[in-house]
């Protein structure tokens, strides 16, 4: 099923769609909603007439078949258009209760709202067979899992509210009638959302062929591995969530003695569960996928029914508490199970192709039938069973909702099993919905996508460099396609400070390195040579000659960063050649990332140029430092050197003389009884400073490259001793004080090292 209406068309048909839910929760809750619940106990019926009311909820799913017959002959729309007015004239019945129960007919009464609530499931089922097609329809894009949510939302927001004018109304011991009156307004209600509906185009639906039959719905769903698991697992779960919900309007009438408005007081507060999963559900649904968020609901509503098992009776008399206990019960199970219910449609949707949807949707919404019907069904029947054994209302709920965890904790075992659907992993979900930095990402990408403006979407792209979350990397990777040079600079930019890259983000930015020179290309190669994506290097070492000295000099620093050995020679040639300023000091930072004594020679013929400007020269030495791995130390050196020149004598003799110190003090002292080898280093130590002291003062190197030549061939490297000693000697070279100081930190480090080694 693919989608033929335009931005607008689509936006104006969510729009109405959006209203007809709002008219249509307002009627579902002023008629069968938890009211029908409170109304049929309002009669004195038993346990198994309500699960039997309860039941009939899910009755409906079995007059699919028949809408899916009509879909043969009428539109979709048209379907759903008279099927909701119908439902809704169907509860008129109803309104004849009160009468009846005034004059004494309470059979009549009971059978008269058996009647209408069967009649109005009837036609809620026939008219159910459009609601995928038109829910898939309108919700098609990339905010599929966004949009559907958001129904949810509506319909959450709009039911707290009827729920808080149903609590209102109805307050301690209502008169029947007000009932009726309520169910009035619902009915009408209902035939305003009939009407509203019709005006939703209709769905493109591709040529369903011939019919299928039931059963072969059946065998085609349960050739498919993971819609079989699927369907067990719906089937468990819409058990439990029909039941539990059904059933705790039950529990806080009869074992805590709650009045008719303040259960419909705690259905708001349920319903404020429902309003909040589905906000969650919005935020986090196109970002970390449908399955771990499906997970976390059954946990959440498996975990408010723990409580129902170990309250005490005592608490009953404690008003206060009970209704804080009943309010918060109600929230986290409303928040669970609903969330559960609506969070299983949309991986449902996920999961089947299009043109399998409207089947699928018949199979789905039978399965989720016969798991309410059933399980509600039971669950009176049993609630009464327990009662003629003696056991107490608490008894029997307690054993109820302790079967129900149990089954809760079947449908945890194999949701593990489910097909991913490019959802993260639970634990990853977790990690996402404990991170500040996570939701702040998510917060910035959902305002990346409403935004319009150019201004705003480059600060929205700058805050998410600021906050590197591998969620963004989608969001990211389509900014980087921008007509606008900026946000494409900007989201490459964001994506550079991400920990990991996927498939998606190392293709893209390869294509970036071929179709964007000049522009962002030299972007994309820093990008992969971060994050050591060496299939990059063949590319890499073509444009490390590239005319965009850009992009070149970024190609050879991630050739360094990539460990690409071979290619270490030519880029020596290259910015020995090159004149270009900046790629000689990319060259230079790359030859410290390679860290090869071999390309030490290399830097000293840079210095060795005609005046060489002042901040190559820095990142010669600096380059220099990370080879001979003291970078960290030397660097502040280097910057107290560049704050006052004329210091440069006096931080050399300083880092001398330190050297010297920190040996004597492990070392001296004691030199009668001295071995060998100690006695050489004492010497070596002690010559150090006269050799830096002519070296420095009097630029007469030759003690101080013997000193070097005479470390221990375990010390150092013999090529940085070899390049290092014939610097010293060098006259053109030592015109360079940050390289002497350079050269004198790396002797001192030496010593210390060798101090080090001989305790």
């Amino acid at each position: 099923m693919a989608s033929t209406l335009s931005p607008y068309r689509l936006s104006k048909a969510r729009e109405l769609y959006n209203v007809f839910n709002i008219f249509n929760a307002l009627s579902w809750a002023f008629l069968v909603g938890n009211i029908i619940t409170l109304f049929a106990m309002r009669l004195q019926v038993s346990s198994t007439y309500i699960g039997v009311i309860n039941a009939l909820l899910y009755v409906s799913f079995f007059f699919l078949p028949l809408g899916k017959m009509l879909a043969r002959r009428f539109s979709i729309v048209t379907i759903f258009s008279i099927a909701w007015i119908c439902r809704a004239i169907c509860m008129a019945p109803l309104l004849f209760v009160p009468y009846m129960v005034s004059q004494g007919h309470h059979d009549i009464a009971m059978n008269l709202t058996l009647l209408g609530v069967f009649l109005f499931y009837m036609a809620r089922g026939i008219g159910m067979i459009s609601n995928n097609p038109v829910l898939s329809y309108l919700a098609s894009g990339p905010d599929r899992g966004s949009y559907m949510t958001l129904i949810q939302i509506i319909n959450s927001a709009v039911g707290m509210f009827a729920g808080f004018l149903i609590a209102l109304v109805l307050g301690q011991d209502p008169p029947l009638y007000f009932y009726a009156i309520i169910m009035a307004t619902g009915i009408g209600c209902g035939i305003c959302s009939g009407i509203l509906v019709r005006k939703i185009p209709e769905p493109v639906m591709k040529d369903q062929g011939p019919p299928i039959k039931f059963i072969d719905i059946f065998r085609q769903a349960f050739s498919s591995a993971s819609l079989k698991q699927f369907i067990l697992i719906l089937f468990l779960m819409a058990l439990v969530s029909g039941v539990s919900r059904a059933f705790i309007l039950v529990y806080s009438k009869e074992v805590c003695f709650q009045s008719d408005g303040m259960v419909s007081l705690y259905t708001v507060f349920g319903g404020l569960g429902n309003l909040m999963i589905g906000l969650l559900i919005k935020f986090l649904i196109d970002r970390i996928g449908a399955k771990p968020i499906f997970i976390l609901c059954v946990m959440i509503g498996l975990v408010s029914m723990i409580p129902i098992i170990f309250v005490p009776r005592s608490l009953t008399g404690q008003p206060s508490m009970m209704i804080l206990f009943l309010s918060v019960l109600f929230f986290l199970m409303n928040f669970g199970f609903l969330g559960a219910e609506g969070i299983g449609q949309t991986y449902f949707l996920a999961l089947v192709p299009g043109e399998l949807m409207l089947d699928m949707g018949i199979l789905y919404f039978f399965v989720f039938g016969v798991a309410g019907a059933s399980g509600s069904f039971a669950a009176g029947i049993l609630l009464d069973l327990i009662k003629t054994w003696g056991i107490s209302s608490l008894g029997a709920f307690k054993i109820l909702y302790a079967i129900l965890i149990a089954i809760s904790m079947v449908v945890l075992f194999l949701q593990k099993k489910l097909v991913s659907l490019g959802a993260l992993p639970f634990r990853g979900a977790l990690e996402v919905l404990f991170s500040f930095r996570d939701l702040r990402a998510i917060s910035l990408l959902d305002r990346l996508d409403k935004t319009s403006d150019s201004e705003e979407e480059e600060a929205i792209l700058d805050a998410l460099h600021d906050t590197p979350s591998q969620l963004a990397i989608t969001g990211l990777l389509e900014r980087a396609e921008s007509p606008r040079l900026a946000t494409r600079m900007e989201s490459l930019r964001a994506m550079e400070t991400l920990d990991t890259l996927n498939e998606a983000a190392e293709t893209a930015l390869m294509a970036d390195l071929v179709n964007h020179p000049y522009t962002t290309a030299y972007i994309a190669a820093r990008i992969l040579g971060k994050h050591g994506f060496s299939a990059a290097i063949p590319l890499l070492r073509e444009l490390a000659s590239s005319h965009d000295y850009m992009l070149a000099g970024e190609a050879i620093i991630a050739l360094a960063r990539l460990k690409d050995e071979a290619f270490r020679p030519q880029i020596e040639t290259i910015i020995i050649k090159t004149t270009n300023p900046r790629l000689k000091i990319m060259g230079v930072e790359a030859f410290g990332i390679y860290r090869s004594p071999h390309s030490l020679s290399v830097l000293l013929d840079i210095l060795r140029a005609t005046n060489p400007p002042p901040y190559l020269r820095d990142e010669v030495v600096l380059a220099m430092a990370s080879i001979l791995d003291i970078e960290n130390q030397f660097y502040p050196l280097l910057v107290r050197f560049l704050e006052d020149e004329s210091l440069a004598p006096t931080l050399a003799l300083d880092d001398a003389e330190s050297a010297y110190e920190y040996y004597h003090a492990a070392h001296g002292g004691w030199s009668l009884w001295k071995k060998s080898d100690l006695a050489f280093s004492d010497k070596q130590a002690k010559a150090l400073q006269p050799a830096v002291a002519a070296y420095i003062q009097e630029c007469k190197g030759a003690l101080f490259s013997r000193w070097i030549l005479e470390l221990p061939d375990d010390l150092t490297d013999t090529i940085a001793q070899m390049v290092l000693s014939e610097a010293i000697l060098d006259d053109d070279l030592s015109a360079y004080n940050r390289l002497r100081i350079l050269i004198v930190h790396w002797a001192a480090h030496k010593l210390r090292l060798w101090t080090n080694k001989l305790k």
